[in-house]
């Protein structure tokens, strides 16, 4: 174990400063979020006859090995050290005061038997599941109540062999909601790092009515075409910092959510103090993207120096009659943008319900949006604002924005309905709608 511990300190050394025991996010990233947590206590899978030959089923291992960690409840935590390998096994749970760490070329790889998946209960803020009625597959790894989680390493992977999820999907067969990767439920102190995620049969990584959420140095991989694997998907969640990683995936890459349609608005959940920065990645869907579940509020999101390239739409904010919500409050800013559809979609009609109990008159708010500092090469359309017409989207800000591309005039630059605001300084010029200024820099919009 004394390489391993070396190898483990070496690793987190580079990530983070360490301060008494603890180690401290740097002060330039996500500081003051989640302090990262140095277990003196380290035990491997290996000592719970782990086996890493890609056959071998480990889940009572990792059963057992969590299990350990639950009830000796060592002072500081203990950290459960997966070594280079291939462990297949069903899906687990996490505990608190635990670090999961994949050594270079440890390979996590999710069994493709479904049949012995867990289910567990809908989420409450979706009363459902979200693509079955009913409830929902277990994620891969999962973890409910917890706090002081770490998931780190040395960019070992954690692998959801998703295609036979995918297929399920196509061929219409699934009988609940696919499982997510990672799922954090009502949890708290949750760090993910340093870790490749890659064909999720769902969402890859989901905190759900979570605190103090930190994603950051992560590589999230998928096909283009794999069906709902969005990158990343804070939800009713609060003081989520996410940075530093690459996504490339079949939808969203980063998606903000809080809840669907009834069930949302009941629960009553907002998400709120999002940070999103320094994210590259590529999708047939949006880059940044709030929605389309925003029924709980979403509220105070920042997301800066994101580098797009093969995209559906930039940046999508999205919502729908019968949602009800806030949205406000969220600055996207210094975006790049290479080849996409779309660069820049604020909707008011995306998205299904869960059932036929939805409010129509539930309408949602979409105020104090400001979009600045966004470069776009080879995009087809600059954006469209198509807000409700009986609860119109105010104070949105466009600055400093230029998107280039082919336009014609059965595709016009920009679309807009039932919106007011300002802009400066876009080209192409947006619509009507929006006041032009003649000021430099930010826009100038009366509150």
């Amino acid at each position: 174990m004394r390489g391993i511990v070396s190898s483990i300190v070496a690793c987190l050394a580079a990530l983070c400063l360490f301060t008494n025991g603890l180690v401290v996010a740097d002060v330039a990233t996500c500081s003051g979020i989640v302090p990262m947590a140095y277990r003196n206590d380290k035990i491997s899978i290996m000592d719970f006859g782990g086996v890493g030959d890609g056959r071998t089923l480990n889940t009572k291992a990792f059963r057992a090995a969590v299990y350990r960690i639950e009830h000796l409840n060592r002072r500081g935590g203990t950290l459960l050290y997966v070594p280079p390998g291939v462990f297949l096994t069903e899906a687990f749970n996490l505990t608190s005061h635990m670090t999961l760490y994949l050594a270079k070329g440890a390979v996590i790889r999710a069994t493709q038997n479904t049949r012995d998946w867990p289910l567990i209960a809908p989420l409450p803020s979706y009363g459902r599941g979200r693509e079955r009625p009913g409830g929902r597959y277990m994620s891969f790894i999962h973890g409910d109540g917890l706090h002081d989680v770490i998931i780190t390493g040395e960019n070992g992977t954690i692998d959801g062999q998703g295609d036979v999820w995918w297929n399920m999907w196509r061929q219409r067969t699934l009988q609940y909601t696919r499982p997510n990767l990672v799922e954090f439920m009502h949890s708290r102190s949750i760090i993910i790092s340093n870790v490749i995620f890659k064909n999720s049969p769902f969402w890859n990584i989901h905190p759900v009515y979570c605190s103090n959420v930190v994603v950051r140095y992560v590589t999230i991989l998928a096909p283009r075409d794999s069906p709902n694997t969005d990158g990343i998907d804070p939800d009713s969640s609060s003081h989520v910092c996410i940075e530093d990683s690459f996504i490339s995936t079949g939808d969203d890459l980063v998606a903000v959510k809080s809840g669907w349609d009834e069930y949302g608005i009941a629960y009553g959940r907002p998400s709120s103090a999002i940070t999103i920065r320094r994210i590259t990645g590529s999708s047939p869907f949006a880059g940044i993207a709030i929605g389309s579940e925003t029924s709980g509020g979403v509220v105070n999101v920042l997301a800066e120096n994101i580098n797009l390239y093969n995209m559906g739409v930039g940046i999508h904010l999205k919502t729908n009659i019968g949602r009800g919500g806030v949205i406000r409050n969220i600055t996207v800013s210094d975006v790049f943008i290479e080849d996409a559809r779309k660069g820049i979609k604020i909707a008011g009609d995306v998205g299904d319900h869960p059932d036929e109990n939805y409010d129509p008159n539930a309408l949602p708010v979409v105020k104090d949006v400001t979009i600045k500092n966004v470069w776009g090469y080879k995009v087809q359309q600059a954006g469209s604002i198509q807000g409700l017409k009986n609860s119109p989207f105010t104070r949105i800000c466009l600055s400093n924005i230029n998107l280039h591309g082919a336009y014609t005039p059965r595709n016009s630059p920009w679309t807009c309905s039932d919106v007011s605001g300002a802009a400066v300084q876009v080209n192409p010029w947006p619509c009507s709608e929006l006041t032009s200024t003649h000021e430099t820099g930010e826009c100038s919009v009366p509150f």
